[in-house]
């Protein structure tokens, strides 16, 4: 009797059969998985899109709705002093220093810097609030610019710049303080004088975190602002902030006022008619005499070359 004793297998057209089902399963579970990631990324890729579009629309709108300001009345980004108000620069830590006088120079005396053809000496003070050598200049020459901006000697002008924004644990005090002190500028620019001088002679120690937009609210008020209320927002809000950032970086990039090819490369950087003081920071005589000087040459020259005049016809 004979017995099959060959294996239960599949025959050949089942095999294909399992094998094309098994595939078919397979790839009915790949498509599944492609048309889930499909979804996936569709969903993700309008998500993104939304997002990207709604930042878009929100640094459109806000560039629109919040342009960078700029204080009003200044002059190449410089502060005019037209006037000294209170009696900050009285204080005892000022020291006296004469008035310079042509005989200095070996010549005649007459009463310098004054006003001439020309017009009258230019001065230029480009300050740092947290630079030590912006203080020095400050509490070496104080009484001698007031003094020449009372008599209307000279025309006095101060720059605030950042150049040591970095210098301040971060909190970016010589940005602020020189936006704070556009702020008082343009609010108050009585007291801008008196401000800026506050600043300058009680400095934070470099690599300190500084003063505080409050704290700097809070000295613009004690040197008797016009209008506190609006001299505060400003400072706090930071409205000249970019403003202050701006006009270092023009600064930086030149020409100065008045001359023909000075950059900012330091703080304080004091111009006089046009001529960089390069003299001792701390030593007034030696800044009036280059004062004295620079306004004796305007004289000299608007005496020799006088305007032309016109000859009558015959």
């Amino acid at each position: 009797m004979s017995s099959d004793e060959t294996p239960n297998v599949p025959a050949p057209r089942n095999t294909r059969e399992a094998v094309r089902e098994k595939a078919q399963q397979v790839h009915a579970k790949q498509s599944r998985a492609r048309i889930v990631r499909a979804v996936i990324i569709g969903l993700v890729a309008v998500v993104a899109v939304g997002a990207i579009g709604t930042a878009i629309t929100w640094a459109v709108s806000s560039s629109v709705s919040a342009p960078t300001l700029s204080p009003s009345g200044l002059e190449d980004d410089g502060i005019v002093v037209h006037e000294i108000t209170g009696s900050t620069v009285s204080s005892n830590d000022i020291p006296a220093t004469p008035t310079p006088t042509p005989s200095e120079a070996g010549t005649e005396a007459t009463p310098t810097p004054e006003p001439t053809a020309s017009g009258t000496v230019d001065i230029h003070i480009y300050v740092d609030y947290l630079s030590p050598g912006a203080g020095e200049f400050e509490r070496a020459n104080a009484r001698q610019l007031t003094g020449w901006i009372t008599e209307g000697a000279a025309t006095v002008t101060y720059h605030p710049v950042a150049l040591l924004t970095a210098n301040s644990n971060g909190t970016k005090y010589s940005l602020r303080a020189a936006a704070a002190a556009a702020c008082v500028a343009n609010y108050s620019d009585a007291q801008f004088y008196a401000f800026n001088h506050e600043l300058l002679v009680d400095q934070p120690e470099i690599d300190s975190d500084g003063r505080t937009d409050v704290e700097l609210a809070d000295l613009a008020g004690a040197v008797g602002v016009d209008d506190g209320k609006s001299v505060r927002s400003c400072i706090e809000d930071q409205d000249y902030l970019s403003w202050a950032k701006d006009a270092t970086a023009r600064a930086l990039e030149g020409p100065l006022p008045g001359s023909d090819d000075l950059v900012l490369s330091s703080a304080p950087t004091v111009v006089v008619n046009g001529e960089a003081y390069v003299g001792a920071l701390d030593d007034p005589a030696e800044f009036s005499q280059f004062v004295l000087t620079l306004a004796s040459d305007a004289y000299y020259e608007s005496v020799e070359t006088p305007a032309p005049t016109e000859t009558p016809a015959e």
